[in-house]
Order: structure tokens, then sequence, then C-alpha cells
């Protein structure tokens, strides 16, 4: 991040939090845990809807995405 930062400069929050959108990842957390974190960095992205749901997807474990992926109706929103 602090990569990012410098090469794009404080005052561009909405690309600093696309790139950590981008590369957020459940891993080991509880789902509660890696929806608060994803939360937080989502806030100032101006991601929306169907997008915003594709980055949270592509970061949870595989478990709960494949799940997810069998459901008749998918989910539009994170909530």
């Amino acid at each position: 991040m602090l990569e990012l930062r410098k090469e794009f400069g404080e005052g561009n929050e909405k690309l600093v939090r696309v790139a950590e959108l981008k590369k957020v990842e459940q891993e080991e957390r509880t789902i509660e845990e890696f929806v608060q974190e994803f939360r937080r960095i989502a806030r100032g992205s101006e991601y929306e809807r169907r997008v915003l749901v594709e980055e949270f997807e592509r970061g949870m474990n595989g478990v709960i995405r494949r799940k997810l992926m069998e459901i008749k109706r998918p989910p539009i929103s994170i909530e």
C-alpha cells in the first residue's frame, strides 16, 4: 500500500481502495472477519453492485465460493 500511495499520492484514495479490493482475500479468517475487512476497503472504492459482488466472491475461500455458485439465485449485493 505504501508503494501505491507513493505512485498515486495520498489524494487518490479511490485508486488505492480499488487496488486493495483486488488483492484482499479471506484466507484463514472467518467469513464475518472477511466481510468486515472487505466493507472497510470497499467504502472508498466507489464500486457498486455486480462489480462489488464479483470482487467479494473472488476474495472468498473456494469452499464458500463453490456453494454460492450452486444456488439458484446468486446474490446481487454483498448483503
